[in-house]
């Protein structure tokens, strides 16, 4: 499952991160996950985070290690090449039980890939239609 047709990298700059805000996204459970789509290179960003709401530092960085986690394992069979993922801890990532957590994620995924070019719509943010 982690032998995936294209590279997987890390994201670290914040205006990756912003870039990616301003994108497609889907909340399933304790995570929500952004995609943006990049390029047509092969290759697959992540980048993973967790705010003060999710409590101190030891709750945020066992946050952040279960995202990459269930990243490792998910990203290489559901993510689309050409995209960055940003996986944010909501309430509850720390005490969810691990199936329950992949199951976010997946789901969350899976539907951003589904919704055309991986773009996740929100009826309230729809642009009206057009004539």
């Amino acid at each position: 499952m982690t032998d995936a047709l294209f590279k997987i990298e890390r994201l670290k700059k914040r205006p990756d991160f912003l870039a990616c805000a301003q994108a497609a996204h889907c909340a399933r459970g304790a995570v929500l996950v952004q995609a943006r789509p990049r390029d047509d290179r092969p290759l697959v960003r992540a980048g993973f985070t967790a705010t003060k709401r999710i409590g101190g530092a030891v709750e945020r960085n066992r946050a952040k290690r279960r995202l990459r986690e269930a990243a490792r394992l998910l990203l290489p069979a559901l993510a689309s090449p050409g995209f960055d993922y940003v996986f944010v801890a909501r309430g509850g990532v720390t005490t969810r039980p691990w199936s329950r957590l992949l199951d976010d994620v997946k789901s969350a995924l899976i539907r951003l890939a589904a919704d055309g070019d991986g773009r996740a719509r929100d009826p309230a943010r729809a642009p009206p239609p057009q004539d």
